[in-house]
């Protein structure tokens, strides 16, 4: 019997060059995680613990109901954003005022799925408790780590990474054939020819390549700095110049590990080998967190020794001493410097005595950013703009983090802060962009118009997550120092945030009225972007009063206005709402066509607030006509709010209730509840194609009561039915065979077979039900 293999989520990155051996650590890794929840892989920087990690996972990842995601905590320098980057990296968009840990276990709890944290040694205490926590209550969840030492938290399971075998080169050197067996010498041979085209390890060469593999104690990352020299020295020359590098290492310090000293003593060499000007580069670099462009580099960079225009030939030799990685992204390149080597340029910097100046440039850098991204978000690069700022996500927040710990920078951090209003929101990052006003504005007191500005966005981040409280609290601060101040700018912002709180609490009337002064405001300010936002939700209230034609004129205006500028943002929110004010005047089929215009825009954002807005909409508009399209949708939309912790709108909730009891009424309750169920088993993916009518048909899901097994009893007898035996499943699944063994003898129990066979027979039968129960 063939089973379909389920669509798993595999949120690896691809690999950049081959991988090399590791065969028995793969499969020693996988049966450590069959025997724990959590396993952590230690060993010594550049060892290849983070390759190993994703090897093993990429082959686990079928195993793994829920996928196999990673989670790069390198770059991450606050350990209270820990959670929050995890939420991040596992696609979770909460929009709640809940702790960023309840957060995730809120959402895993059922998941079954395979963590990676990797590079956990900076934040040892945090991701300890989180492991912990989240193992205690997410009973499906395995997690790999990769640190420099294990984590301490009970029933973990720790495996030291070895280093690469090499071969021993006492007495006679063993046959070439024989030699190209072990992965030192492979890596090596993989890695030079990628420098030099038709290097190949030979009868005559061989017994050199082997002495520098274990000159070199076979660390993967020191083989890859050092076969990088081939492109400029031969062999003998490679070899000699490493036994002259580690004989002066013995007058260095005792106190490292020998091989954290072979490490660095080839990070060193690399750094000696490079022109002045490469050094100075190499260290400056270091202040980036998470890669960086080479506009970047040439603005943070240059200046007391290298000019601007000299950048670019310095990092093309960083990446040839495979100093930097290149990596692509779209259309284009960004520039990474591997952990232990940007952690060697920190040192440099440090010692170089320029370090505040560089930070202080990388903040002015990131300020810069910002600014123009503010600047331009209301325009035709707004989707451009929107991808820069995520990929720069890490520097933004190294940034930041500066602005907190240094003497005096608040109020500049309050300034980048508040710059990201638009993308802490269309980043769904509500969340993170309270945590760092809160902090800023508790760090500068001083009444400015930065701080008038960081309450006034913080007031308004806290209305989005309905924390009203926080918000009126914020606002008559805010309201207060700008009226002291006479900032109209940030007057009109307050005005904004008030009619949004007021509307989302059903208070139309009172919307109608700050908006209206919202509006009017920065209409004489000339600030269209911020007269489009309150425009929009004025239009809305009205609309949501019965004023139908002032809500209309007013819909047309912000269109108007966002097509003239070529806006994504704005216009898929107005296209939103102005489609339910023409649902309601009965044109229909127009609405539809406005809802998934809507949706096409917002999916650059990946915005799945708004996505699930419009699909809320489409529900309602389906009840009109297409009941049974309307169940699935209304299905869909419930998974949605669930995912994002917070019910739907609730100045929308009336339209909800009565479009849904129609459908009800209309289908029938069990006809209603098959489709509702469909919506409910939908991805996100599935559910938007199916809003588009991209897919033609969404298959229904097994009733859940039609069955007496879990979802994981249910996939072990599908492997039974394959002919799989219970070690077999265990492997495949990444459990003790034991508990294996436990599954098949419940689901004998549970079914009342004797034997695997009429397991066998029983999901052959189940899988005939299904296909006959398929639209």
């Amino acid at each position: 019997m063939t089973m379909t293999a389920p669509t798993v989520s595999c949120r690896l990155p691809a690999e950049l060059n081959s991988f090399v051996g590791r065969r028995h650590e793969i499969a020693e890794v996988k049966r450590l995680l069959c025997e724990a929840r959590l396993v952590t892989l230690v060993g010594v920087g550049g060892v290849g613990k983070t390759r190993l990690a994703l090897r093993t996972a990429y082959d686990l990842r079928r195993s793994f109901h829920d996928g196999v995601w990673l989670v790069e905590l390198a770059a991450l320098e606050s350990p209270d954003l820990l959670a929050q980057t995890v939420a991040e990296s596992l696609e979770i968009q909460d929009r709640s005022v809940r702790p960023s840990l309840e957060v995730l276990v809120d959402h895993l709890r059922d998941k079954q799925l395979l963590l990676i944290l990797d590079n956990c040694e900076h934040l040892m205490e945090e991701c300890a408790v989180m492991a912990e926590t989240l193992m205690r209550s997410v009973p499906e969840l395995r997690i790999l780590a990769t640190s420099r030492q294990s984590l301490g938290v009970a029933g973990e399971q720790t495996m030291p990474v070895p280093t690469l075998p090499i071969p021993d080169c006492n007495g006679s050197c063993p046959s070439t054939e024989s030699l190209k067996k072990f992965d030192a010498i492979r890596l090596f041979e993989e890695r030079a020819q990628a420098v030099l085209p038709g290097f190949e390890v030979s009868e005559a060469n061989q017994e050199i390549v082997a002495r520098i593999c274990r000159r070199l104690d076979g660390i993967p990352l020191a083989i890859e700095l050092a076969a990088v020299r081939l492109r400029a020295i031969s062999v003998e020359q490679l070899l000699a110049r490493l036994d002259d590098r580690f004989r002066l290492l013995t007058t260095g310090s005792r106190t490292a590990m020998p091989r954290q000293q072979t490490l660095r003593a080839l990070i060193e060499w690399s750094y000696g080998l490079c022109t002045e000007q490469e050094r100075l580069l190499w260290a400056r670099l270091s202040v980036f967190s998470g890669g960086l462009d080479l506009e970047a580099a040439e603005q943070v960079c240059s200046g007391d020794g290298i000019l601007a225009d000299e950048i670019v030939d310095l990092v093309v030799g960083l990446v040839g001493k495979s100093v930097l990685a290149r990596e692509e992204h779209g259309p284009t390149v960004r520039y990474r410097l591997l952990e232990t080597i940007r952690q060697y340029g920190r040192e440099r910097l440090r010692e170089s005595g320029e370090e505040a100046e560089l930070k202080a440039r990388h903040r002015d850098w990131c300020h810069d950013l910002v600014t123009r991204a503010q600047r331009e978000w209301f325009g035709p690069n707004q989707v451009a703009w929107f991808r820069r700022l995520h990929i720069e996500h890490g520097n933004l927040r190294t940034a930041l983090d500066h602005c907190l710990t240094a003497p005096g920078e608040a109020e500049r951090g309050l300034a980048i802060a508040t710059a990201l209003r638009f993308y802490w929101i269309a980043a769904a990052s509500l969340r993170e962009g309270r945590g760092w006003l809160d902090r800023l504005l508790a760090a500068d007191g001083e009444p400015t118009s930065a701080r008038a500005g960081g309450l006034c966005l913080n007031s308004r981040l806290a209305v989005l997550q309905s924390d009203f409280a926080s918000a009126t609290r914020m606002l008559e601060e805010c309201h207060s120092l700008a009226t002291r101040l006479g900032d109209a700018r940030i007057l009109a912002g307050a005005a904004y945030v008030s009619g949004l709180a007021a509307l989302i609490q059903c208070d139309f009337t009172g919307a109608v009225t700050f908006l209206s002064k919202a509006v009017e405001a920065h209409r004489e300010a000339g600030e269209a972007m911020g007269m489009v936002n309150a425009l929009l939700y004025l239009a809305t209230a009205h609309s949501l009063l019965g004023h139908s034609d002032q809500a209309e004129a007013q819909y047309k205006e912000c269109l108007a206005l966002c097509e003239a500028r070529e806006d994504h943002w704005f216009r898929s929110y107005t296209l939103w709402v102005y489609g339910i004010e023409l649902w309601r005047q009965g044109d229909t089929a127009r609405a539809v066509e406005m809802e998934r215009e809507a949706i096409r825009l917002k999916r650059p954002f990946d915005d799945r607030l708004g996505i699930a807005l419009c699909i809320e909409a489409l529900a309602w508009m389906a009840a009109d006509g297409t009941t049974e399209r309307a169940a699935v949708l209304f299905g869909a939309s419930q998974e949605s709010w669930r995912s994002f912790g917070a019910p739907l709108l609730e100045y929308l909730s009336g339209y909800h209730d009565a479009s849904e009891a129609l459908a009800r009424e209309r289908l029938g309750g069990r006809a209603f509840e098959a489709g509702f169920r469909k919506g409910t088993g939908l991805t996100s993916a599935e559910a938007i194609a199916y809003a588009m009518c991209e897919s033609a048909q969404v298959a229904e899901p097994a009733p859940k009561a039609t069955s007496p097994l879990t979802r994981r009893e249910m996939e072990i007898a599908q492997l039974v039915a394959q002919g799989m035996t219970n070690k077999a499943i265990a492997s495949q699944l990444v459990i003790a065979q034991r508990t294996a063994e436990g599954h098949v003898e419940h689901i004998l129990n549970k079914l009342g077979f004797n034997s695997r066979a009429q397991i066998a027979a029983w999901v052959c039968e189940q899988g005939e039900l299904l296909a006959g129960r398929t639209p």
